[in-house]
């Protein structure tokens, strides 16, 4: 690094902007509680933008607040001639279909706090929904400010769910480093994609941006300054604006030979992907499966074993965040090591996939139900479907296998079809469950309590009052987000919000999402 760059830091240190490491990691002003607090924040700005300042308060549980009313308590303002954050998105209605002006009059804060209080371990069907609601390009709610609180409520779900590239993409979108909240998430999703460098490259380029104690000592440090970073360490430490905690830490960061006797304390919870990080490069990696899904995501890299690696895309794939080809590739890379948990789902995915490529009839029906039932142990069924279900229908199976065959065309994209092509619908569930792929069910008979719940929704589908509403309103993407809470209300106990979720959506016009989520609720164990 040239010393210019080196020299500025350190005046910015001695001109006493160092936080102290209770400022810096202590107080999250995000509901991702774990986000590190890379840049320096402004809580004027924070406290001014009402919108924002709502957005992240915690979530709240039960079903999110509606407006009674058709237009909003308090009539909200809108800051003319700026561009609005909350309008930004990487999928145009061309593509997603829904209208332009998605949230109708919704209010930014109402809007955002319903997203978060939807739960990662939704449906695969609602968690795709959830995604492309909360990627769309869509016009601002009425109320949106400069702060774009409602894009940080998306971005902030996406990272949630351990969908750190759909993240990265938004805020690439709105701009890394328009605002210093912007700007957080992105340095926390390089920082667990290994993209650091470049991160830390725009923060010395941004003059708006003001890097933390932390994140400056460790930039300077990735970027091969060791001086500049020991200087403004030092610099801190004689001003007193370090924390004891703080000042072990990046002592032992910049200089690990002082304490090789000594242990490393434990890490601050909770756990940010900047302390994560040094950490790892202190060579105490604290282990991702004890952290948030989004931390999964490092343990992809080359740098961690082939264990890891799997445990993480087994974890990233069951949540939707990586493509089912990602867990393939790991599955197959090489002969388990060992017997038990993860070798064995290794090992029997490598045998039915070896026992398909080879067009052994009899190895695939003696290999498949294992290699389904290990999927399931790990809830990765959809998964496991987008991979194989094409394949096995192409094969004229019998008994179990057959069954699974069928179940998992059911789950996979082309369920309509798979559904028509097995023509030996022996009992009633069977004949339920293709008229569900084909959209309907009447004059089908129901073959337990849960299909009862949604035939309803296939024979006469109506929207509940307080959706209606929302509809009249012109408040789509507030029904889509009330429709995907409803369903998974219901799989906690109340059966009857199944069916509410499920006709919101196919009267909406997201027939296929319906009808996937309908064969998602008839065939995963996903009941609370």
């Amino acid at each position: 690094m040239a010393n210019k760059p080196a020299s500025v830091w350190a005046v910015l240190a001695l001109a006493g902007v160092l936080p102290t490491f209770a400022q810096a990691e202590g107080k999250p002003l995000s509901v991702i509680g774990w986000l590190s607090q890379s840049v320096a924040l402004s809580e004027r700005k924070a406290a001014s933008d009402p919108a924002r300042s709502q957005a992240n308060l915690p979530a709240v549980r039960g079903e999110a607040p509606v407006s009674s009313g058709a237009v909003p308590a308090v009539v909200a303002t809108t800051v003319l001639g700026k561009p609005l954050l909350d309008a930004v998105g990487l999928l145009p209605p061309t593509v997603t279909g829904f209208p332009a002006n998605l949230w109708g009059i919704g209010k930014s804060a109402e809007i955002a706090s319903q997203i978060s209080q939807i739960g990662e371990d939704s449906l695969p069907a609602l968690r795709s929904l959830l995604v492309t609601l909360l990627l769309a390009e869509a016009q601002a709610p009425i109320d949106s400010t400069g702060g774009g609180g409602l894009l940080l409520a998306r971005i902030d779900k996406l990272l949630a769910m351990g969908a750190l590239d759909q993240a990265q993409a938004l805020i690439d979108a709105a701009g890394a480093d328009a605002n210093a909240e912007l700007f957080r998430r992105s340095f926390d999703v390089s920082l667990l994609t290994g993209d650091e460098n470049q991160a830390c490259t725009l923060l010395k380029s941004a003059a708006s941006l003001s890097p933390t104690l932390t994140t400056r000592v460790f930039c300077l440090a990735r970027q091969g300054d060791w001086t500049a970073a020991a200087l403004t360490l030092r610099t801190a430490q004689a001003l007193g604006k370090i924390s004891p905690a703080e000042d072990s830490l990046l002592t032992r960061f910049l200089d690990p030979s002082q304490f090789d006797s000594d242990e490393i304390p434990p890490a601050p919870k909770p756990v940010t992907p900047l302390v994560w990080k040094i950490y790892d490069a202190l060579g105490q990696t604290i282990p991702t499966s004890t952290l948030p899904t989004a931390f999964a995501r490092a343990d992809l890299s080359d740098h961690a074993g082939w264990k890891a690696q799997i445990e993480a895309a087994e974890r990233l794939a069951r949540v939707g965040a990586i493509t089912p080809n990602v867990l393939l590739g790991l599955y197959t890379d090489r002969a388990p090591a060992a017997s038990g948990g993860v070798w064995d789902r290794a090992d029997a995915f490598q045998r039915l996939d070896a026992a398909l490529t080879r067009g052994d009839l009899t190895a695939v029906e003696q290999r498949l139900p294992l290699a389904y039932a290990r999927m399931k142990d790990v809830e990765l069924e959809v998964p496991f479907a987008m991979l194989f279900a094409g394949r096995l229908a192409r094969l004229t199976l019998t008994g179990d296998a057959a069954r699974i065959s069928y179940e998992l065309g059911l789950l996979s994209n082309e369920y309509e079809r798979l559904a028509k092509a097995n023509p030996n619908l022996t009992d009633a569930r069977d004949r339920f469950l293709a008229g569900l792929a084909a959209g309907s069910v009447q004059g089908l008979t129901a073959p337990d309590s849960m299909a009862r719940a949604i035939a309803p929704a296939f024979t006469a589908p109506t929207l509940p009052e307080d959706i209606a509403e929302l509809v009249a309103q012109k408040r789509i993407g507030e029904a889509i987000v009330q429709a995907i809470l409803r369903v998974g209300t219901g799989l906690q106990g109340d059966l009857s919000k199944v069916s509410e979720g499920i006709a919101t959506l196919r009267v909406l016009g997201l027939e296929d999402v319906a009808r996937r989520t309908a064969l998602q609720v008839m065939l995963l164990e996903r009941r609370g």
